[in-house]
């Protein structure tokens, strides 16, 4: 299972980069609005030339024609870029249109099984069921992630699962464990998965014993 990171700030993006883990990016509205750009197209350019893989972008407009129309020129940014669309009726017109064009697309907001299957038949590239939202109103997000990987697996569908709303480590593990292709997760998250209150105490433990001793000269 790949890791995306779920922000716009570059200097989470650059650390998160460096760490080596990093295979995407994912935006909204909203994480551009933390991020505050001036220029958000620069913006989103920028983050696309720190991170080879697929950066999402997600469109503001409701109507299908005006998805369209934002798609294409978001599509433009670069070519690592995916088109971020949320699952209504408009939004599935205008996935089946970018798709067709060859046009990535990350279908996004999925909280059930039958919109992931109609994500699907529409050629989204990503699917992004939304799990820590579902635990949220003490629905089971993971289950969710592993019905719809059954329901990919079964009709041979070439869309990737994109866990997302992760909350925790925990999330990510259970992700990977349900057949989500990748985990999208807040930078918080990355550096919870690498720490552990054993290797701190097991770290401290070698350099107390390694006191005098060099193995390099």
């Amino acid at each position: 299972m790949e890791l995306y990171l779920d922000t716009a700030k570059i200097e989470e993006i650059e650390e998160g980069v460096e760490l080596g883990v990093i295979s995407g990016v994912t935006t909204n509205p909203s994480l551009l609005a933390k991020a505050n750009p001036s220029a958000p197209i620069e913006h989103l350019k920028k983050i696309c030339s720190i991170v080879k893989g697929p950066v999402s972008a997600e469109v503001v407009s409701t109507n299908f024609k005006d998805m369209i129309s934002e798609g294409l020129k978001i599509a433009k940014i670069a070519e690592n870029i995916v088109v971020k669309i949320p699952i209504t009726e408009d939004g599935l017109k205008a996935t089946k249109v970018l798709s067709r064009e060859n046009i990535a697309v990350n279908m996004t907001l999925i909280f059930s099984e039958s919109q992931a299957i109609l994500a699907s038949l529409v050629g989204a590239a990503y699917i992004s069921p939304f799990i820590g939202r579902l635990d949220d109103i003490s629905y089971d997000g993971m289950n969710l992630v592993k019905s719809i990987s059954e329901i990919l697996n079964i009709t041979n569908s070439k869309s990737k699962i994109i866990a997302a709303s992760v909350r925790h480590p925990l999330h990510v593990v259970q992700a990977a464990k349900a057949g989500a292709h990748i985990a999208t997760v807040p930078f918080k998250t990355i550096k919870q998965l690498a720490q552990n209150p054993l290797t701190d105490i097991g770290l401290e433990k070698f350099l107390k014993d390694s006191k005098g001793i060099s193995i390099v000269n």
